[in-house]
């Protein structure tokens, strides 16, 4: 058996003809949405991601700001912006790119920011509504995994799920995203001991510790539904994810690629967190 790919590029196109079609529609009312992405220093991979964001807010027709500053930027000055674009009426997100600088507390900087314009999900709010199944913004990687689960029409009620990882920004919330749709959820980590015994018995697998092969061939029970989240370079310098993809795809039922799986829904999914916070203002 080989699986069957969910292609993130393929439902991100989807999704943003929907959210481009819904900015037309709040134009029309006068508001256009806007993202305030804030880069600190000069990290490549950081201003790769951040140019992705402003183009997908161009091509969705939203109101776009990047805030570029050297690394030398004080954890007051970038405070002292935060508070400025909480502030500010033409900004529905915001967006401070991590990692930042040594001399800087992220989490001071994300508690920052308005909970309302908390796009990314990370604020302690948007934690805190999500554990307890309020409404909030999700974070967008597990968001984007949530709706690739939704495109292949996949129920979610009484399968077993794993995931592999327990960071705040993807393990931690995939598992509460899962356990909302009433999937029973082992979260495995560094500390699991023994992995490859949890995953025989899950339905789907989510892997999300930026390793490679952390999932092979012989982890996964036949038919199970398999998102990488990984994001790793292979010995050729290739992009690879968490899981031994060649292998995997011969036994699981559905797979995501990397690239081009879960990847381009996070982008998707920030963009439809920061329309949503927009259609706010009208509801």
């Amino acid at each position: 058996m080989t699986a069957q790919l969910i292609d993130g590029n393929a439902l991100s196109r989807q999704l943003r003809a929907d959210v481009s079609a819904r900015v037309t529609a709040l134009k029309a009312k006068g508001i256009t949405p806007g993202l305030a992405v804030v880069l600190v220093g000069d990290n490549p991979a950081s201003q790769v991601y951040v140019r992705n964001k402003v183009k997908a807010c161009e091509d969705t027709g939203m109101h776009s700001v990047l805030e570029r500053w050297p690394a030398t930027l004080s954890e007051a000055e970038l405070l002292a912006r935060v508070d400025a674009l909480n502030h500010d009426k033409t900004i529905h997100g915001i967006l401070v790119q991590l990692p930042l600088p040594a001399h800087i507390d992220a989490q001071k900087v994300i508690e920052a920011i308005s909970p309302a314009k908390d796009v990314d999900g990370f604020h302690i709010a948007s934690a805190g509504a999500l554990m307890t199944g309020m409404p909030g913004f999700w974070p967008c990687t597990p968001y984007g995994c949530m709706k690739m689960l939704e495109s292949i029409g996949y129920e979610l009620k009484g399968k077993h799920a794993v995931v592999i990882g327990r960071s705040n920004i993807v393990g931690k919330p995939m598992a509460l995203m899962l356990l909302q749709q009433n999937a029973t959820v082992t979260i495995c980590h560094s500390a699991t001991k023994d992995l490859k015994a949890l995953t025989l018995q899950a339905d789907v697998i989510v892997a999300a510790v930026g390793k490679r092969n952390v999932l092979t061939v012989d982890m996964v029970k036949p038919g199970a539904v398999v998102l990488d989240v990984g994001m790793n370079r292979n010995d050729e310098g290739k992009l690879c994810g968490d899981v031994d993809f060649d292998g995997v795809k011969e036994i699981a039922g559905w797979i995501t690629p990397v690239p081009g799986g879960v990847g381009p829904m996070t982008i998707t999914m920030l963009m439809v967190n920061t329309l949503e916070s927009a259609e706010r203002l009208v509801s």
